[in-house]
């Protein structure tokens, strides 16, 4: 039976022989083309079977200028488990297609943000792999799904036209109904973009719903926040409290929030998140006690720092749930 974290990298399975270069550690710029990781990093590849009880977390590396770290070897990365420290038997670098839910804010508040919302879309989407796909979701005083999923990103862009500010903002329903979307997701390998000025102030589903949701499911969620300052204008409290929602959601998935002040900055910061789809290692290990209790385990990653680099930052999914027999 294989253990359901980060179960999208089972359906890649199979891992070449590592390259025979020497390595080096890469600080990837913070905007530009994507570049291949250089180190001992293998690439996953639909090859080799794996039968044993494996857990596989994927793990991104940033510095604190949240520039990329390529090029990571295994003896990097420590593991743990309930605290409980792990062999990692399974080490890789992927790059695969992934089905991406894109969650677009479009309530009052956004107005003269939802051109620059707009080109944070198209950024992002020239990151893409050729055969990723994408679904739509706005939510103002309701969440709607726009566009299930398509490999066609110029409709996306189309749909994305025709969208206008209005009325409150029911972000926690769209999360909910983009991780709902998933379901008809035909990769296994899945994340979500949010696009957001501000916290909920009129979604039906709760935070403890949402979370436990992405608790149990196996999907990224990386969130562009588009903060300003509190003298920019009134913020009723559910907006104050939107970049704490969203950056506590974010981590619980393995993502990350971004944080933007300048909205000029909007479409690096887009494709920042796009490089980052495409640059991440994959750990794997066979628990050290077998695990089959449908509870939740807490996973833990640390990077040790290579000499002459700054302090590091792992992004990871928290934990995951053993399916039972």
């Amino acid at each position: 039976m294989i253990l359901p974290a980060a179960y999208w990298a089972l359906s890649y399975l199979g891992l070449t022989p590592a390259s025979a270069q020497e390595s080096r550690v890469v600080i990837e710029p913070r905007v530009g083309a994507h570049a291949p990781s250089i180190g001992g990093a293998d690439r996953i590849a639909p090859s080799i079977r794996i039968d044993a009880d494996l857990v596989l977390i994927p793990v991104m590396v940033t510095d604190r200028q949240d520039r990329l770290i390529t090029g990571l070897e295994k003896e990097h990365f420590k593991l743990f488990e309930d605290k409980i420290e792990q062999t990692i038997t399974h080490f890789a670098s992927e790059d695969v297609p992934v089905s991406i839910g894109i969650v677009f804010d479009c309530s009052g508040s956004m107005g003269a943000k939802l051109a620059k919302s707009r080109a944070a879309v198209a950024a992002f989407l020239k990151t893409a792999n050729a055969e990723d796909e994408f679904s739509l979701v706005k939510f103002n005083d309701r969440a709607q799904l726009v566009m299930g999923f398509t490999d066609r990103s110029d409709d996306v862009r189309s749909q994305l036209m025709f969208l206008e500010s209005k009325g409150r903002t029911a972000l926690l329903d769209a999360i909910y109904l983009s991780m709902n979307e998933m379901k008809h997701a035909k990769h296994a390998r899945k994340a979500i973009l949010i696009i957001s000025d501000g916290g909920d102030n009129c979604s039906r589903y709760t935070t403890r719903e949402v979370k436990n949701r992405v608790r149990e499911a196996d999907v990224q969620i990386y969130s562009i926040g588009i903060m300003e300052s509190f003298a920019g204008r009134r913020r009723t409290p559910e907006e104050f409290e939107g970049p704490a929602l969203l950056d506590e959601i974010a981590q619980q998935s393995g993502g990350r929030l971004f944080e933007v002040d300048d909205l000029n900055e909007l479409p690096d910061i887009a494709q920042k998140v796009g490089m980052a789809l495409r640059n991440q290692y994959v750990l794997g290990y066979a628990p050290a006690t077998e695990k089959r209790d449908g509870k939740y385990h807490k996973v833990q990653v640390r990077v040790a720092r290579p000499k002459g680099l700054p302090p590091l930052r792992a992004s990871f999914r928290s934990g995951y749930f053993a399916v039972g027999h």
